[in-house]
Parts: C-alpha cells; structure tokens; sequence
C-alpha cells in the first residue's frame, strides 16, 4: 500500500492517558502518535501491559471518564476531534462510524438477549430501519460472517454457540453499520489455531469488500505478519518503533 495515495482517516497525536487510582494519577500512556490511512491494516504489537489496549480504547473514550484524564494529544477522526466530543456525540460515532471487537466474545455478548436482538439493537441505535428491515438486515449480516442457517441463529442465545461462532456474531455486530474502522483488540487469542485463520480471512475479506480500515492489537506476531500493512510496536505506554 501507498500511503501517498490513500486519505488519512485517524490521527492520534501526542495522546497521554492516565488513571485515577487510590494512590494518585497514574500515567499509562505516554505521547503516542500514529495514523491510519483508509483502507489500511495498522497493527499495534506489544506484551501485556505496553498501553496497547487502553490506547485502543481510548480511541472511543470507553474508559470511566470519571476516573481517566486525557491529559495531552489529540485524537482526529474524519476530521473531528474524538477528545473535544460530548457524550452524545461520541455515543454517535461508536459502532457506527468506529466499531470495535473483542478477545472473549462470551464476556462481550449479553447472556439475556438472542444473537438477533443484540446486533438488531446497533440498528436501532445508529439506522432509522422498520422490524423487518431490520430482521432482514440481521440474516444479512449473520450470513456475510458465515453463520449457517442464519434464520435460526438470530433465535439462539450466545452461550449455545462455539467460540468461532460467538466471535463472528461479535464481527456481525460491528459491521451492522458499516463503520470505517474497525478495532480490533486481540480478537482471535480466545480461540484455536484453525479458528483463527478462518475469522482473519473473513475480516480480509469484508475489508476487500468495504475498503473499511482495521486497527489490529495483538501480541501474536504470526497474525501481524499474515494481516497487517504497518506495525507500531508499544512498550510502557510509548510507542518505540513503527
């Protein structure tokens, strides 16, 4: 890829983050900059514990506000400042323009709700869609994940489903709303070896498909290799190559 050729769609400049905590400020992020351009995979590789996760985050401020402080930097979305958003308009950017994955898809799906009512409500949320619009949408998007029998999947509740499967109705959910990034944080650690391959290859394919730009956060190097075009390496909240 030639970034000369592709548009900026994040710019994360000189961001530092830190914690309220019983003994004071605690700084967790250091000055971290870096940029994604549309269409690209970015991977930030880092052992636990380097400020990967909290700087993918707070790309969507989803840490308690009450206890973080963004203390410096800034974060540019298509040309607005993520940190400057109230709460109702950030609520408007997550899962509709960033949306974002995670490594244990059972501690992310709600265990009341079936795997329909779950990503009908992103709809509900972001699109102005009727019941049946939005029920055919929801078999759209279990099928282009490649969940069998979707019409019947969106009846079930997560906890019947594999892990595979769980992760892919996480990915189904993300995509509700076509977003133009997507976060994803160390989203096939969860699962096994041939598991894994076959959710990398359907985030490359829908990427092919959408031109939809991914963040990947990992510590698996072999993934990096196999998916992304650049890599930031973190290490005690800093990014220290690139």
């Amino acid at each position: 890829m030639n970034a000369d050729n592709k548009k900026t769609l994040l710019k994360v400049k000189d961001l530092s983050v830190s914690f309220n905590t019983q003994n004071g400020l605690i700084d967790i992020i250091n000055g971290v900059s870096f940029e994604i351009f549309s269409g690209e995979n970015l991977a930030i590789v880092g052992e636990s514990g380097s400020g990967k996760s909290v700087t993918a985050l707070s790309i969507l401020r989803l840490h308690e506000e009450a206890n973080t402080v963004y203390s410096d930097g800034n974060i540019e979305f298509q040309g607005k400042d993520l940190l400057a958003l109230d709460e109702s308009e950030i609520q408007r950017v997550r899962g509709k323009n960033i949306s974002m994955i995670f490594q244990e898809p059972m501690t992310s799906l709600n265990p009341v709700f079936t795997v329909g009512q779950q990503i009908e409500e992103v709809l509900t949320i972001h699109q102005n869609l009727n019941k049946i619009d939005k029920q055919k949408r929801v078999i759209e998007l279990l099928d282009r994940v490649g969940i069998r029998q979707p019409e019947q999947k969106v009846k079930v509740y997560p906890h019947t489903l594999s892990g595979g499967q769980r992760q892919r109705i996480m990915i189904a959910m993300a995509l509700a709303c076509n977003p133009a990034l997507l976060i994803a944080d160390e989203p096939t650690t969860a699962l096994d070896v041939t598991i894994q391959q076959q959710i990398l290859d359907l985030l490359l394919e829908i990427q092919n498909d959408t031109d939809m730009s991914v963040l990947l956060i990992t510590h698996d190097l072999n993934l990096v290799r196999r998916f992304a075009n650049r890599v930031c390496v973190m290490q005690d909240g800093k990014i220290v190559e690139s």
